[in-house]
């Protein structure tokens, strides 16, 4: 199953993923419960979110990973904050956050999950690095 704010990112999925089950729903207050997942796939998903918030979205990820359930998080890092007002022709309001690896890893290990790998990949046609971390709670 998926989770995205984005209405029309859902009907994308569902379209794409019928044989799948999607929701629109907060990384920050998820409708599962506590212990509920054996793994969580957070694929791009902190990308707009401050780095003030990410410790209430990782005690999430943490309340709804069953004991020793797995977390797969992957993110952009280095690099400066970054603000469009355009994307393909449509006006937005967005901000990119990139994220050091080793605040994002301090931030899991306090929100009581244990980082077990990291991996760094450098650009391919992305502009800025992108990090893989995996955790288990």
């Amino acid at each position: 199953s998926g989770v995205d704010l984005s209405p029309g990112m859902i009907e994308v999925a569902e379209r794409e993923h019928p044989h799948l089950r999607f929701d629109v729903g907060s990384m920050l207050s998820l409708a599962v419960p506590d212990g509920a997942l054996a793994g969580l796939v957070a694929f791009y998903s902190i990308i707009h979110i401050p780095d003030a918030v990410l410790p209430e979205v990782f005690a999430e990820f943490h309340r709804v990973l069953a004991p020793g359930g797995r977390l797969l998080l992957v993110f952009q890092t280095d690099g400066e904050l970054r603000h469009r007002t355009e994307v393909l022709g449509h006006a937005v309001d967005l901000h990119f956050h990139r994220h050091p690896v080793d605040r994002i890893a301090e931030l899991l290990t306090a929100a009581g999950l244990d980082v077990r790998t990291r991996t760094i990949r450098e650009p391919e046609t992305e502009r800025t690095r992108q990090a893989y971390l995996t955790a288990r709670r």
